[in-house]
């Protein structure tokens, strides 16, 4: 089905479309915080640093430039059915686990959390469960899929990793704008004042073990599905066997 041109012209369109939603999403999201920030006499620009702090946004920003790129190259190329090239079929594996990541751990740890006014409901949803929906269905069905090592599925959890700890050591420096507390953490599970550093350190080994598990699943399934590009050999006897069948 990959193979397809009909599915892929539908499915890199579905990208394109979903690439806009996710930034509008985005945006909508951005203009409240910033709106609530000014209105309430908040740091904008601290509000500004912690806003592209969260994972969710990185996760989403990122995942919307792949997949749009994704479309665009494939209409570009004129609808050519072709394997996606190593960076790019990279990158969406790394965002595709990374978006997966977001919504489950919205869904299970912060679904119950009530949100803040600012929040864009609709934004909100988009963003954690229709986004990373859309990322999970392309690892299952999305066209052009490369197969790719698996070393990738460790390279993936290098983001994270490096997204923990930026976040663990700029906390600390930073005056939450909402609450004037003298720190200011993304997401309560990695906040040390609530469940203390041992909770904090659970939480960050059980998400990290489960990006590379999610990882893994990601680089299984593309190996699985992915367009095998032929030898050399086996064109070079295609196109033998096409000739000595024209000489008959």
């Amino acid at each position: 089905m990959q193979r397809s041109r009909g599915w892929a012209t539908g499915w890199n369109a579905a990208r394109v479309t979903v690439a806009v939603l996710i930034l509008v999403a985005v945006g909508a999201q951005f203009a409240s915080s910033t709106a609530e920030a000014v209105a309430r006499g908040r740091d904008v620009a601290t509000v500004v640093a912690n806003f592209f702090s969260f994972f969710t946004i990185l996760s989403n920003v990122s995942s919307a430039i792949v997949i749009a790129w994704l479309g665009a190259r494939f209409f570009a190329r004129g609808r050519r059915v072709e394997v996606d090239p190593p960076a790019l079929a990279t990158a969406l594996a790394f965002v595709s686990t990374y978006m997966i990541v977001t919504g489950i751990v919205y869904n299970l740890l912060l679904r119950g959390i009530p949100l803040q006014p600012e929040t864009v409901a609709w934004s909100n949803e988009i963003m954690h469960v229709w986004g990373p929906l859309f990322l999970l269905l392309d690892v299952l069905v999305g066209p052009g899929r490369r197969r790719l090592p698996w070393s990738a599925a460790f390279a993936a959890a290098i983001f994270p990793v490096a997204w923990i700890v930026y976040t663990l050591l700029r906390a600390p420096l930073i005056t939450n704008p909402t609450t004037g507390a003298p720190f200011w953490y993304p997401y309560p599970f990695l906040d040390p004042s609530t469940g203390g550093w041992g909770s904090v350190a659970v939480y960050i080994v059980v998400i990290a073990v489960a990006i590379i598990a999610l990882a893994f699943g990601v680089v299984a399934i593309g190996r699985a599905r992915g367009i095998r590009r032929p030898r050399l050999s086996d064109v070079g006897a295609d196109v033998r066997g096409r000739h000595a069948a024209g000489r008959r």
